[in-house]
């Protein structure tokens, strides 16, 4: 009864933190910032390992849900050793004995509605490819990105659609008032879980720069 007790208490603590946008002990790529100007900054990523998911669909809120399925599905154990035999190729099942992956942060998109939108998910720096479990569902792949800079801008609030072309317009015009003309394809990074407050949630989105 006690064991249960304090497990409740634990699963209440932290989802009030998810609620309140405290993201406790979630890992995320390493960086080196630099601050640029008007809340912009570049950072310089290392290189990265990602899995990934392409999603055709109206929305971007849409497409990211959906992705987000599927590669929630491949971390929680929806995978299988190099070599051996997927045992399932749905989303909505998990190979057995598949390895569970940790959740980072941030959740990443880009790309648009004619083209397909990618969702990628940003896996620990402790895994490598030749140690990754191979994902079960054929429509997600494990992606190798290479060392990066990228300029950012933080803010909280509204993610929608509209809200990100806005904020990504403001990134542009940030730029160009620095010297920086960047034409590549924004993406844009959540870290927090739908149901996290807007006011405390973190959202930012990137450009590739040359420095």
């Amino acid at each position: 009864m006690l064991d249960r007790f304090t497990s409740l208490i634990g699963d209440t603590v932290a989802l009030a933190g998810s609620v309140i946008g405290y993201r406790r002990g979630t890992e995320e790529p390493p960086y080196r910032a630099e601050p640029l100007v008007n809340g912009v900054e570049l950072r310089h990523y290392l290189p990265r390992l990602a899995a990934e998911t392409t999603v055709f669909a109206a929305s971007r809120e849409a497409a990211l849900q959906t992705g987000f399925r599927r590669l929630a599905g491949y971390i929680f154990g929806g995978n299988h050793r190099h070599g051996a035999v997927a045992a399932s190729t749905s989303e909505h099942e998990t190979a057995p004995g598949g390895q569970k992956i940790a959740m980072t942060a941030p959740v990443a998109q880009d790309g648009d509605a004619e083209q397909g939108w990618d969702v990628r998910f940003y896996l620990p720096a402790a895994w490598t490819v030749q140690t990754l479990p191979e994902p079960d569902d054929n429509r997600v792949r494990i992606v190798e990105l290479p060392a990066q800079t990228v300029a950012v801008l933080r803010f909280s609030g509204d993610r929608r659609a509209d809200a990100i072309s806005r904020r990504t317009e403001q990134l542009r015009e940030a730029l160009r008032a620095t010297g920086f003309d960047s034409r590549d394809e924004a993406t844009a990074w959540f870290y927090d879980p739908p149901w996290t407050l807007p006011p405390l949630r973190r959202n930012e989105v990137a450009v590739p720069v040359d420095v």
